[in-house]
């Protein structure tokens, strides 16, 4: 998980991704997400409401650590949901860690 949290905060400086569930969801919608992590500890509101977006536009989904971990590194407070725009981040980014089964929650 630190090379997930270490991608993610390249993107973080670089400006390659979006926090939250609203601004994951809009950038979703327009189509400019390559992959979107979720924290373990999401709440079951904030998966739904990603989850299924996601799985309609075939934005691969990531596990991450807990909220509190993402927010950690990347300077603020827990974040549930990290979307990622660039297309070589969000490889490296599903290279790091397992696609989620969307299923099992």
């Amino acid at each position: 998980m630190s090379r997930l949290l270490g991608l993610l905060g390249l993107g973080m400086r670089g400006r390659l991704v979006v926090l939250g569930v609203d601004a994951v969801r809009k950038e979703l919608q327009t189509g400019t997400v390559r992959c979107v992590v979720l924290a373990a500890d999401a709440s079951r509101r904030a998966v739904d409401k990603v989850v299924t977006l996601a799985a309609g536009r075939r934005v691969p989904l990531v596990a991450g650590p807990d909220a509190a971990a993402i927010g950690a590194r990347l300077g603020r407070p827990p974040v549930m949901v990290v979307g990622v725009r660039d297309r070589g981040l969000a490889e490296g980014i599903l290279r790091a860690a397992p696609e989620r089964d969307v299923t099992e929650d």
